[in-house]
């Protein structure tokens, strides 16, 4: 989602401006779907921490569906937790916005009605902390991406020092983190005696519900022995996957799904036809009824997390920093290259005997799926943004399953060439000489490293997995570093475009 506010304008005008919102819902044309449910009946079940554009096109949509099925207590209110642009794009709007899902035949237009607010937290925490203490409040559901949850992943534990951190255990009534504003309202349901809500986290984290809990745990405890133990025994945090692509929000793509309206929506999202949720059904304090909405409810995520995160995000991922390397602008832009296409079809291959999946499940069928969606011309899903926080993204969508070949005795060349795609990119220059815009927590790190070592594949690519926040015992394996060294001599060597090339002619 773009930091930038878009422009707003008037919900409605003499010159017939007219912008989106429960009013003027009577105007827009007849194939556009809308909310058959009266919004005036909702009342708010969920707090969503982090409402950017992934959980306005997947989870707001199966709520949305929900609410059209009668569960009226379930609407959701949403919790910028830096920028107000969600909010000051969305509440002239009351929180109606566009879902544009887009294939190669054609858009889909519908409007969501299923976030009935949208809180800033900075501007007022006390005002979100009570929001989520509230009884009614049943679960606390979380897209703040990898880095939002202050860890190390590599070990999957708290970031004791991270400066989020460290601020809010000094202010624990105005925090900044979402760790923060959990404890805090899990802390005020302890002291009133009542049940806690199910914190469910909704991010590409390893084992997600596990390591979010972990991590809560662990801060609290900082605060008091007694509240960890609190939360360890009586909060649910319920693993998930979820599934969907969603590009960022472009001026484009205003203006399209305006047109579309005859009115003006300020912040639409963009997707694909293909969604996917998959829920571990623990929550002892009440759900709304997802199976019918086509949720899968299991008892163990575990298997299905891993297939989507070293398939389909690792090779995501892949394509990103080798496609940006190579002078590509979106995902599907470039498959048109045949190469990648091919090398993205092979880390999904090289994924797939590290997993232990459950009987009938084809992944070569599911592989097959992903690069069609891939090649999604609709969408512009920009490699760039697939870029960022790397160093988040890493270890769980490439380095696990590398750490698994290597036990199994297997070649890990393809995921290193994707390792260096990234080492190559961090270096914050590309191959024309031109500046990278690094969007990472250690993008000042790694910059110093790669100034330091220079352009020179046997200093960097050790240097680099030194960092041991990233790579961990991995990046002492003498296996990761010949592999991890010799991919990125090759990058520096031809560049991206022939390294890939010579890869698959090999």
């Amino acid at each position: 989602m773009s930091s930038e506010t878009p422009k707003i304008p008037p919900t409605g005008s003499k010159d017939g401006d007219f912008r989106l919102s429960d009013a003027n819902l009577r105007r827009l044309p007849g194939q556009i779907r809308q909310p058959a449910y009266d919004r005036s009946l909702i009342s708010p079940g969920i707090v969503h921490l982090g409402i950017g554009a992934f959980h306005r096109a997947h989870q707001a949509v199966v709520i949305d569906d929900l609410l059209a099925g009668g569960a009226m207590d379930w609407g959701i209110v949403g919790a910028s937790l830096r920028s107000p642009a969600t909010r000051d794009a969305l509440a002239p709007q009351d929180c109606l916005y566009t879902l544009a899902v887009r294939s190669g035949t054609g858009t889909e237009h519908r409007i969501i009605g299923s976030v009935l607010a949208n809180e800033v937290a900075p501007e007022k925490p006390g005002h979100l902390i009570a929001r989520m203490a509230n009884p009614a409040t049943r679960i606390v559901s979380l897209t703040v991406t990898e880095k939002g949850y202050c860890h190390t992943p590599q070990t999957g534990d708290l970031d004791e020092h991270h400066p989020d951190i460290v601020h809010d255990l000094q202010n624990p009534g105005t925090p900044r983190s979402a760790i923060g504003f959990l404890v805090a309202a899990l802390a005020r349901r302890r002291i009133a005696g009542g049940a806690p809500f199910t914190v469910l986290s909704c991010d590409n984290l390893s084992a997600n519900g596990h390591t979010v809990g972990r991590i809560v745990t662990q801060f609290a405890a900082l605060r008091s022995r007694n509240l960890a133990k609190w939360i360890e025994t009586e909060v649910a945090f319920p693993s998930t996957m979820v599934d969907r692509i969603v590009p960022e929000t472009t001026e484009a793509d205003r203006a399209a799904v305006s047109s579309a309206l005859g009115m003006t929506d300020a912040w639409p999202v963009v997707t694909e036809p293909f969604t996917q949720w998959i829920v571990e059904d623990r929550f002892p304090t009440g759900r709304p009824d997802f199976a019918a909405a086509g949720v899968q409810l299991v008892s163990d995520v575990t298997p299905f997390e891993h297939m989507k995160l070293r398939l389909l995000n690792a090779s995501h991922s892949a394509l990103a920093y080798l496609g940006y390397l190579a002078g590509f602008e979106t995902i599907a832009a470039t498959m048109t290259d045949e190469r990648f296409a091919a090398f993205a079809l092979r880390v999904m291959e090289d994924a797939a005997p590290t997993l232990a999946m459950p009987e009938g499940t084809d992944l070569a069928a599911y592989s097959a799926s992903l690069l069609k969606r891939f090649s999604n011309p609709a969408l512009h899903h920009r490699t760039w943004q697939i870029a960022m926080d790397g160093s988040q993204k890493l270890p769980q969508r490439l380095l696990a399953t590398m750490q698994d070949r290597l036990r199994m005795g297997l070649s890990i060349d393809a995921h290193a060439l994707a390792v260096a795609g990234w080492m190559r990119y961090v270096t914050a220059t590309d191959e024309q000489g031109r500046a990278i815009d690094v969007r990472d927590p250690l993008a000042a790190k790694l910059k110093a490293i790669a100034e330091s070592t220079g352009p020179v594949a046997d200093l960097l690519a050790p240097a680099l997995l030194e960092v041991e926040q990233v790579f961990g015992a991995l990046g002492t394996d003498p296996r990761m570093r010949s592999a991890a060294t010799d991919a990125l001599e090759k990058l520096f060597e031809v560049g991206a475009r022939e390294a890939v090339r010579a890869f698959q002619a090999a």
